[in-house]
């Protein structure tokens, strides 16, 4: 059996790994390993101390209405500088573009009940600290149910079956795989926000 929280929010963005200064760039629709076990210290803290390894969080799912593109000011990492060359003023300052998913959907599985009801007394972030979600529902399903969930969802694999998407920042930048499966029409319709 497993206990499924589901979470909302009005946007959301997960970074690509090989993102770093793209002046466009679109949100990753899955979550990689890294990920997972980030929101997993988040929920639970105790867990601070072992790395490399996801514990309590045994699938996940999302969804999501559409992308919209948002851009956002920024500079390098040594701050704002200006200077004047030939009359010109210039600064480090720049201009990105991000595709942001509108309403996503995240569906955290458990095995364990009271490990879904701390997740679902918590809210989560995906990747940067403003896009956070909130706890929606929490519902008990087999897995036959949670397989009729529409969505993407990352299956954590080796290298030998997985596509690379990334480098693990909690297990020493060890390289991550896996496989992407997609159910169903993960893009949903407005008058499916609550889907």
């Amino acid at each position: 059996m497993y206990y499924v929280v589901k979470y909302t929010g009005p946007f959301g963005f997960i970074k690509p790994w090989t993102a770093v200064r793209d002046s466009e760039t679109y949100s990753q629709q899955f979550l990689t390993p890294s990920i997972v076990e980030g929101i997993e210290k988040k929920l639970f803290p105790e867990l601070l101390e072992e790395k490399g390894k996801i514990q309590k969080i045994i699938r996940h799912r999302i969804n999501y209405c559409g992308i919209d593109v948002q851009q956002e000011r920024t500079w390098s990492k040594g701050g704002f500088e200006a200077k004047c060359e030939k009359g010109v003023y210039k600064t480090n300052m720049g201009v990105l573009s991000r595709g942001v998913m509108l309403n996503p959907n995240l569906y955290l599985v458990f095995f364990n009940e009271s490990d879904a009801q701390i997740a679902f007394q918590q809210s989560i972030c995906l990747c940067r600290n403003e896009d956070i979600i909130f706890p929606e529902s929490m519902l008990k399903m087999d897995k036959e149910e949670f397989e009729q969930i529409n969505g993407f969802e990352l299956l954590f694999r080796t290298e030998a079956i997985g596509f690379k998407v990334g480098r693990n920042r909690f297990d020493k930048s060890r390289e991550m795989y896996g496989e992407l499966i997609v159910v169903g029409n993960p893009i949903r319709t407005l008058d499916a926000i609550g889907q």
